[in-house]
């Protein structure tokens, strides 16, 4: 949990910087709800994680494809509520929003790699 604080710390750090460079003006001003959203998503999801390793560790692979799915039900909801309320430049939060997913997504990826390389030592 500590790495995803981190991660959204630095990519926060990244967002800042961003707005004093030209990059600022590609990045769609809600960029701050979408990374406090996928903040929240992983830690829920580290949490569900936990609860199911800690529980029973043969239903694993059970507990993070249901993880997953909840995250993409969640991003769907997310993005669907905001295009209904008429968000400015829709193209712009779209494309925002499938970036911080898929940093989010590697991120996550390369965290589960690098655990189970570490269990299989």
């Amino acid at each position: 949990m500590f790495r995803t604080i981190l991660f959204t710390f630095f990519l926060g750090i990244v967002l800042f910087t961003a707005d004093y460079f030209s990059v600022g003006a590609y990045i769609h001003p809600e960029k701050w709800t979408i990374l406090a959203f996928f903040f929240v998503v992983s830690l829920l999801q580290h949490r569900l994680m936990e609860q199911g390793f800690r529980e029973n560790r043969e239903r694993f692979v059970q507990f993070y494809l249901t993880t997953v799915v909840v995250r993409l039900l969640m991003c769907l909801v997310f993005v669907g509520v905001f295009l209904y309320f008429k968000v400015p430049s829709p193209n712009s939060f779209v494309v925002t929003f499938f970036v911080f997913y898929l940093f989010y997504t590697c991120f996550e990826i390369y965290g589960l790699y690098r655990n189970l390389r570490r269990d299989l030592e």
